[in-house]
């Protein structure tokens, strides 16, 4: 008998026919092969809101083939991705090659391994028209928004733009904090901070915290000064020393969110780059040994399940190179979320026997980190924890003619007593020794090195990277896992946010955007609502909701709104604000504006769109080390801002940081400004270079 797989990937359609030998022939789809078309809305509101399918055009070759294969096989299974999406997938591939959906004609593999596959090979069922419908409904809900919303934001704001039921409340979340950021007011406050000796010649600080008042709270410089003058002169004595021990826990094993967190923090992915990695590894690479396999489980999950037979082999892997006594005396077993699908384990290696350093030469560069880190996080969740010593020693001050009067300063440390997980998976230095305290004894009589007072300033909130977009997204339950990614490249992708040092900024086109949205549809753009949407959809997925009822619910209402925002704004357009130069347009004479495109700003005539005269937007004239051209601001292919010589590609010098508008004292060249540290020369090879600096230097031809 022949037997014919349908996967979504070549990649996997290899590793996948090397497990099932002959008999089976496997082949790809290459993901969707049906969709609703980009030409019109495609979904009959009036009658059951009705999705109007079309095989996608560059597919319609690969749907013959695949028909005709289909013809000839005795059997035919779907075994796309096992997720809501995945059975999507399988379900147009069903109804467009004939297939009876009453038959256990659907597989699904949480692994690319022999034992992965043979698994789901051995337990196939029918296509589960619960999550199809779920699928459905998302994919209509967001044509329902984005060709309601984005015609109408185009016609008052600017031509081809794009509102989404996610992409914007995401956007929300940015511009809400940049406003917060414009609104916040620091507010200052101080600290005394002292070095003491100990009568064995250690030194630690100290730092005030309460007196015969009680918690010391210092507003001014003034109020820090007089407790500075109250302190100096004083004696002082440990009063009390407080050791205790603290089991710092691991981490649990990855989900797909935390994995793009990590990703993001430790090894400066973007969420797009750990999820076009991470599949790579789940669908199978060339490993010596091995052959083609997949070195990861499924990583679209938000499940903390980990599988018994993994969590054994993980656990023997820890005592045979790390001893027992890495051995939790229990197991760890770990929570997951409220709402979270348990349909898929946690993301760990699917042979936890496989180390990174014995496929380091089979994997590219990126597959070698992103598999170090789900392997190291997976080992650890299942180690002893760490054990660390903490101390709290407090101390007294007292002076003669001050009966009554007091201050206590207090000083705490930590240090590593058992390494545990952190022998697998390391944390921040800070975290695992934190001042660590010299032999310190109650009654012990100190002498006063130092003392100085402080000031600070509350600072506001932090602007959002990836890796903090994505946590917020989670816990507000906006969106899923699988869909964080695109959401950030759209909205970078979009210019309505940029990419600063890591740091996500919305533009004022975004700004204008979410104004608008905020002001004409509150509902729309809600957390809020949008979380409770996603879990119609979970309901849907599960049965217990019917689609149709829910988009019913939910788009009169939106058209009723949008009917009405078009009746009031009636002749009204946003017009975003040009920033004027002191340039001159050469053609008409009229100033010329700062303008932001696909590749960053440039100068745009103001007299558009009679004149079209555009140029780069010169941060620097004069300034390039190589050639001494201009340097003007430009877009990488995925959104980072860099400043690069107008002259390219004759002279190819690029940098990350911004130049400031002065030269260096000691050559001349271009001093350069990086966001958290002193300016630098451009040039690298000058005394006032940095060479640290991430940078990209080029040569001038010829």
């Amino acid at each position: 008998m022949s037997k014919l797989v349908i996967v979504e990937s070549p990649a996997k359609a290899k590793t996948i026919k090397k497990y099932l030998g002959s008999g089976y022939e496997v082949v790809a789809s290459k993901g969707h092969v049906r969709d609703l078309p980009d030409r019109t809305l495609s979904v009959d509101v009036k009658n059951n809101y009705e999705p109007k399918y079309e095989i996608i055009p560059e597919k319609e070759n690969l749907v013959k083939q695949l028909t005709e294969k289909a013809r000839k096989a005795d059997e035919v299974y779907l075994a796309t991705d096992p997720d809501r999406e995945g059975e999507g997938i399988s379900w147009h591939l069903a109804s467009v090659l004939g297939l009876d959906l009453g038959q256990p004609n659907r597989v699904t593999f949480n692994e690319i391994t022999k034992s992965g596959v043979k698994t789901g090979m051995a337990n196939p069922r029918k296509v589960d028209m619960d999550l199809v419908n779920a699928q459905q409904a998302r994919r209509i809900l967001d044509r329902l928004v984005g060709y309601t919303l984005s015609p109408f934001v185009s016609q008052k704001i600017k031509p081809r733009l794009s509102a989404g039921r996610v992409q914007s409340v995401a956007l929300r979340l940015i511009v809400d904090r940049e406003e917060e950021i414009n609104k916040f007011v620091p507010e200052e406050y101080w600290s005394v901070e002292a070095k003491f000796m100990t009568e064995g010649k250690k030194i630690f600080k100290a730092s005030l915290d309460y007196d015969e008042n009680g918690k010391v709270k210092i507003k001014t410089g003034s109020e820090a000064q007089d407790y500075v003058d109250r302190l100096t002169g004083s004696d002082f004595t440990v009063e009390s020393v407080k050791k205790g021990v603290k089991n710092q826990k691991s981490a649990p094993p990855f989900t797909t969110s935390t994995l793009q967190q990590e990703a993001s923090k430790k090894l400066g992915f973007q969420a797009s780059r750990t999820m076009r990695t991470a599949q790579e590894l789940y669908e199978g690479v060339d490993v010596s040994g091995h052959g083609s396999i997949g070195l990861i489980t499924y990583m679209r999950t938000d499940s903390l399940r980990i599988s018994e037979e993994a969590r054994a082999e993980g656990t023997e892997f820890i005592r045979a190179n790390y001893g027992s006594e890495y051995i939790p005396a229990k197991p760890n077993y770990y929570k997951s979320r409220a709402n979270a699908q348990d349909g898929h384990e946690a993301i760990r290696p699917s042979t936890p026997s496989i180390t990174p350093d014995s496929v380091a030469k089979d994997l590219t560069p990126d597959q070698l980190k992103l598999y170090t880190l789900i392997w190291r996080r997976f080992i650890a969740c299942l180690m002893a924890p760490c054990v660390m010593n903490t101390v709290k020693v407090e101390i007294r001050s007292s002076k003669s003619g001050d009966e009554g009067r007091f201050c206590i300063l207090n000083a705490t440390g930590s240090t590593v007593k058992f390494e545990g997980f952190t022998k697998v998976y390391e944390l921040p230095e800070d975290v695992l020794t934190k001042n660590a305290l010299p032999e310190i004894s109650q009654g012990e009589k100190l002498k006063l090195k130092e003392i100085s007072p402080d000031q600070h300033f509350t600072q506001p909130p932090a602007r959002f990277t990836e890796a903090s977009l994505i946590k917020e997204l989670e816990e507000n339950g906006v969106g899923r896992p699988s869909t964080y990614a695109s959401i950030i490249s759209t909205i970078t992708g979009k210019e309505y946010v940029v990419r600063r040092q890591k740091q996500l900024v919305p533009t004022e086109l975004g700004v204008a955007i979410t104004n608008l949205l905020k002001e004409r549809f509150p509902k729309i753009v809600n957390t809020k609502f949008t979380a409770r949407m996603e879990s119609d959809l979970d309901e849907v997925g599960s049965g217990k909701t019917d689609y149709i009822a829910m988009l019913d619910e939910f788009y009169p209402e939106l058209k009723d709104s949008v009917d009405k925002a078009r009746a009031d704004m009636r002749g009204q357009k946003i017009h975003l604000s040009d920033e004027e130069t002191d340039e001159v347009c050469e053609i008409c004479g009229k100033p010329m504006t700062v303008r932001t495109g696909r590749f960053g700003r440039f100068l745009g005539c103001s007299g558009y769109p009679e004149c079209k005269n555009i140029k780069p937007f010169v941060v620097g004239k004069g300034l390039c080390p190589v050639c001494g051209g201009d340097l003007i601001e430009k877009r990488s292919g995925k959104g980072h801002i860099f400043y690069g010589c107008a002259n390219y590609p004759e002279c190819r010098f690029a940098c990350w940081d911004a130049p400031n508008g002065e030269t260096c004292e000691k050559c001349g060249k271009a001093m350069l400004a990086p966001k958290n540290g002193k300016p630098y020369c451009s040039n690298e090879d000058c005394e006032n270079h940095k060479h640290t600096v991430r940078r990209a230097y080029g040569k001038k031809k010829g």
